[in-house]
């Protein structure tokens, strides 16, 4: 039976189960590797379609138990973070990303939503369009000219890619006509035809050149080239998807119409793109697709649905990694049959063991399978993988490979199941297993030198403290020399010390301890993002940084505190407070700050007088004289403190258009509430 507890109104609310958070925290690892290899990369370990699967798990556990949501999970993300080598974009409306749907029943469930959020009975209007497998590109035209052009990355920033995106032929330089905007966002999909790339691989073969496994690669590997001249000699080809941001002058109302003045304006629309009404019509043309698929000259891994009307669009909004009002319909995955050669045991940052099951490889949709996480004991039971067994292997979102079944096979003896070892099999510390947890995990804590090394790792980390020339070769030379135990024992390290390790050197040393050097000026939530805290990803660190402003107050949180802010859960919170509880942990970071690492602080006003001084404010719906985090800065620079739950210790509510929620629960607890015009009045007098 499911616990239950209760709230303040005395409602009896479900416990999250303790084998389901488990399950999502094993997810959220898995598919966060597997993003990063993938999306910074280029060079995937597994198939695509396994990712969907994992990720289509992830986010039905999610919407079934919404408290488990927090910010830095994949859900929520998209995505990863840009590599070195290229200057770093920000994209100024996010280039977010689909959910997914692999049945008829989620489309029409898709299609329930939206007709219950604009309450509407009519059917919908749909863009539809082929899923293209290429990469997403941004590209910018000023007065019709391309001025840039800049990849995905992990959402927010991308990699600037003008140099080479120029040199696609279906890309124009300048926009034909001149009814287009001052300032227009191009969004796109850059991709390989089948036969550029049977082409690509042909030459490659006759030149003993690298050979690409699939066309997606290949167009990946293509766009992120350093000398464009190479990008020049690659058969890439671009279909425009739709916009971004448009300033002087208009496009059409509906995404079909948009796509359509693209079009005139000289970029290439994917010739089967139409749009439909209805859920039924939706289908349809998925089965259509389906069946001329192998006949396309691009690869495609499904379609498109998109809410046709640009004001539907605005009315249903966005979560927070992609918009309400599409979704990508996926083909069915791809199976094929292997052996299982082995399985080991990998041990995480956070010291979980995880079995990974080693393969024969196998080409399944056009990626060499080898291997295959089994994510915890538990699954690895329940599947009962042994070695030498037959298994059939299935592509998930063409990402990572998921053993779906034991073929059991007539007369083949099988070896005996596989057990959770008692001890790492890095550092023989005692494996535990907490009860009712589905994770077992080293008890060594640093003094496993797997955890030790990959806490290292992600504190060096570009998203991290950035320490270039730190890689993952050096930093187990360091820790298997014993001169570096914790992220503190880096910024210890001499000269002498690096210039003796194997393949350093006398200017490779002085390198890195510059770079050392540099890391000490960051963020505080680059700061906080490296300490490496359970479930604590990039965008749960911006958010303390930003609610709660300083390190000092971070850490004092209580986890009612922490849980009002916008995105953070009990889970989460408590992980963040258990965190900064822990002696050992609260002396690192001190040490951490007596070496150096500091961050500007913000710059607060006067704020004597103001009419924000030492209120808690909450800010809901959309403002439309300035963004939400710049309303959080003025409120800040006054005095106040933003929040992100409404309770009773909060002093105002400013609303904006579309407010939900939180104005409901402000009235109700008859919380001061404001409108924009008001709020801005309120700076104003401030100012004057």
């Amino acid at each position: 039976m499911m616990k239950t507890s209760g709230n303040r109104q005395g409602v009896k609310v479900p416990k999250v189960p303790e084998n389901v958070l488990e399950r999502v925290r094993s997810l959220r690892e898995s598919i966060n590797y597997h993003n990063h290899r993938y999306h910074v990369l280029d060079d995937p370990e597994i198939p695509d379609v396994d990712f969907d699967a994992l990720f289509r798990e992830l986010a039905e556990l999610e919407q079934k138990y919404p408290e488990i949501i927090v910010g830095e999970s994949p859900t929520q993300r998209v995505g990863a973070a840009p590599v070195a080598g290229f200057a770093q974009v920000r994209h100024e409306q996010p280039m977010l990303s689909l959910d997914n749907a692999f049945d008829e029943a989620a489309v029409l469930d898709f299609n329930r939503r939206i007709l219950e959020r604009l309450d509407r009975e009519e059917p919908i209007k749909f863009a539809v369009e082929p899923k293209l497998d290429g990469t997403a590109i941004s590209i910018l035209y000023e007065n019709g000219i391309l001025v840039r052009a800049a990849t995905r990355g992990d959402g927010s920033t991308g990699e600037d890619v003008t140099h080479n995106v120029r040199t696609i032929g279906s890309v124009p330089l300048r926009l034909s006509g001149s009814d287009y905007p001052e300032l227009l966002e191009v969004r796109g999909e850059i991709f390989m035809p089948r036969a550029g790339f049977d082409a690509l691989n042909a030459g490659a073969r006759a030149t003993n050149e690298k050979i690409f496994m699939n066309p997606r690669n290949a167009a990946a590997g293509s766009l992120r080239q350093l000398d464009p001249r190479v990008t020049a000699r690659r058969p890439l080809d671009m279909f425009a998807y739709g916009i971004g941001i448009v300033r002087g002058g208009q496009m059409p109302g509906c995404h079909s119409d948009s796509l359509a003045r693209l079009g005139e304006f000289g970029l290439k629309i994917c010739p089967e793109s139409c749009s439909v009404v209805g859920e039924e019509a939706c289908l349809d043309y998925y089965r259509q697709i389906g069946e001329k698929r192998d006949r396309l000259p691009y690869d495609i891994d499904g379609v498109v649905y998109k809410v046709d009307d640009f004001d539907l669009q605005s009315r249903l909004g966005f979560v927070a990694r992609a918009p309400r009002w599409a979704i990508a319909h996926k083909f069915p995955a791809q199976e094929q049959a292997t052996t299982v050669t082995d399985i080991e045991w990998q041990v995480g940052r956070t010291g979980a063991i995880t079995p990974v099951a080693r393969l024969e490889p196998v080409l399944v949709g056009g990626v060499t399978v080898s291997n295959a996480t089994l994510h915890n004991f538990d699954e690895l039971s329940r599947k009962d993988v042994r070695p030498g067994d037959a298994v059939v292997v299935r592509r998930a979102g063409d990402v990572i490979p998921e053993i779906v079944r034991v073929k059991i096979r007539k007369n083949h003896r099988r070896k005996a199941a596989v057990k959770l070892p008692a001890v790492c099999p890095v550092c023989g510390s005692e494996i535990i297993r907490a009860e009712g947890e589905v994770v077992a995990r080293c008890s060594g804590g640093f003094v496993c030198s797997a955890q030790r090394k990959e806490s290292i790792r992600h504190f060096a980390s570009r998203r991290a403290l950035d320490i270039e020339g730190l890689g993952g070769k050096l930093i187990e030379q360091l820790v298997d020399m014993d001169l570096v135990r914790s992220p503190e024992d880096l910024f210890d390290l001499t000269h002498e010390q690096l210039a003796d390790l194997p393949r350093m050197g006398e200017k490779s040393a002085q390198n890195l301890l510059d770079s050392i050097e540099r890391s000490k000026e960051t963020t505080l939530d680059r700061f906080l993002y490296a300490l490496g805290i359970r479930e604590v990803g990039e965008a749960t660190s911006l958010a303390l940084a930003e609610w709660l402003g300083g390190l000092e107050q971070i850490q004092n949180a209580s986890e009612e505190e922490l849980q009002s802010i916008e995105d953070i859960g009990p889970i989460v919170a408590a992980h963040i407070h258990h965190f900064f509880c822990q002696t050992h942990n609260v002396q690192m970071v001190a040490s951490l700050i007596d070496k150096g690492i500091y961050w500007p602080q913000p710059k607060i006003r006067n704020s004597r007088g103001s009419a924000f001084s030492g209120m808690n404010v909450v800010l809901t719906g959309t403002l439309q004289s300035m963004t939400r985090t710049e309303a959080k800065k003025c409120i800040q620079q006054e005095g106040g403190k933003v929040t992100g739950g409404v309770t009773g210790k909060t002093s105002l509510v400013v609303f904006g258009m579309n407010a939900g929620s939180k104005l409901q629960k402000a009235r109700s607890l008859d919380v001061p509430v404001v409108d924009e015009t008001s709020f801005l009045a309120m700076l104003s007098d401030k100012k004057t």
